[in-house]
């Protein structure tokens, strides 16, 4: 079993094993990892003791982080695992102290890089104990509001990768070496240049094009005959989402694992980015909906008891007004209807829905029509003081007009300065 070297309170040397400090097994994953991460922190953080054990404490909350640190990073993990502590070992620090050239150590001992990995496949640098997971898929996914609303379940058709079942994802037919790619030297990966601004470029270990990241590449007469030498070959299959009730544009469902098989990598997941349509009534605001209703005047005026709107769910939404003393509507008036927005997604309640009052008002003529100006006249309330002013212009009006041409007109235009010249010109400068 690998050991480390900590310092004890004393100064003394102990050695400790990685897992031990966190009290795991060798073999334990990476949410076990941090879960046994989490129990150690909290029973030995120093708030938690007693003053006088507070140092030990410190150095074992310490030598806990750095444990977590290096065996929940899966290349630190294969690196200590494969050469002990001395692989961080420098000259700043004791075992515990990992440095900061860990990404250069790896990319001499392993001709790695730390933050992209190793690219899968067989070839000969070494890779860690856990497949990388491949990429995942990102697909948009319009949904209605009507089904955010009640929630829904998809089904679909997908057409993916999968490991070659006939060759097992080698690529090859039985028995068939492949030979060392002669473009990497069997490493899978080559060095090249990354532009980071104009004019600067950093290098960086990336896939090998030719054997795919293999190491080596078999020749015609040995490839798979399936695959022919792929390594994967295409599949259907029927994939399945569940949107639940209240979700919101944003939200991600996601499918794990069913993105494209790779060799030797874990498959990566796909994703569906939810992605809500314009709604001709409603509109959305977290979990709150607002929509706008039709009232006559008279229903403004009077009152009335009906459905004024079909909800997301094909529901009626009755409302009884006045309810219980009289009051008249006014445009753009807000009623509250409390309980009828979106559902939580993790709860029966419900947002509130907020519908703006718009009054229809009857054609202008329909005062004539029906002869009732004196009796309307009698029954409305009468009219504010009138404007007292000492001139009283009579003008003439146009009741088709709209705000659209408001300051639309340029300024000065149709109308000519008195210093201006007849021809349009405007004044001179005097001589100097």
């Amino acid at each position: 079993m690998t050991r480390i070297s900590t310092l004890g309170m004393d100064g003394a040397a102990e050695n400790i094993d990685l897992y031990e400090i966190l009290g795991i097994d060798r073999g334990a994953s990476q949410p076990e990892i941090k879960k046994a991460y989490h129990k150690a922190a909290l029973s030995s953080h120093p708030d938690k003791v007693a003053e006088h054990e507070r140092d030990e404490a410190d150095n074992k909350f310490k030598s806990i982080s750095k444990a977590y640190e290096i065996l929940y990073n899966d290349d630190k993990r294969h690196l200590y695992d494969t050469h002990g502590m001395a692989a961080f070992e420098s000259s700043h620090g004791n075992g515990m102290d990992a440095g900061g050239d860990l990404e250069e150590m790896l990319q001499q001992m392993f001709g790695m890089n730390i933050r992209g990995g190793m690219p899968p496949g067989f070839g000969g640098a070494a890779r860690p104990q856990k497949p990388r997971k491949g990429d995942d898929e990102e697909h948009p996914y319009q949904v209605t509001l009507e089904e955010l609303y009640k929630g829904k379940t998809a089904k679909f058709a997908s057409t993916k990768n999968i490991i070659c079942s006939h060759c097992k994802g080698s690529g090859g037919k039985e028995k068939a070496k492949p030979k060392q790619c002669a473009s990497c030297n069997g490493k899978g990966v080559k060095q090249a240049l990354r532009h980071i601004s104009p004019g600067m470029a950093v290098p960086e270990m990336v896939m090998c094009s030719s054997c795919r990241g293999k190491g080596g590449v078999y020749n015609p007469k040995d490839k798979c005959r399936k695959c022919k030498g792929e390594c994967v070959t295409q599949a259907r299959k029927v994939l399945e989402i569940y949107i639940p009730r209240g979700s919101k544009e944003g939200d991600r469902i996601i499918l794990e694992g069913e993105a494209d098989q790779i060799p030797n990598q874990e498959p990566g997941d796909i994703i569906f980015g939810l992605v809500q349509t314009e709604h001709p009534t409603f509109r959305r605001a977290g979990v709150d909906l607002s929509a706008d209703i039709e009232v006559t005047l008279a229903e403004a005026l009077c009152g009335f008891s009906r459905v004024v709107i079909k909800h997301l769910d094909g529901r009626g939404i009755h409302l009884q007004h006045p309810q219980p003393i009289a009051r008249v509507l006014k445009p753009g008036q807000v009623i509250k209807v409390s309980g009828e927005g979106m559902p939580y997604k993790k709860s029966d309640m419900k947002g509130d829905l907020y519908l703006v009052v718009n009054i229809g008002f009857p054609e202008h003529d329909w005062l004539v029509k029906n002869q009732a100006v004196t009796k309307l006249q009698e029954l409305l309330p009468e009219p504010d003081k009138p404007i007292e002013t000492d001139v009283v212009d009579h003008v003439t009006y146009d009741e088709s007009a709209n705000l659209d041409d408001f300051g639309a007109g340029a300024e000065g235009e149709g109308w000519v300065d008195d210093d201006e010249e007849e021809d349009g010109e405007g004044p001179e400068c005097a001589q100097q």
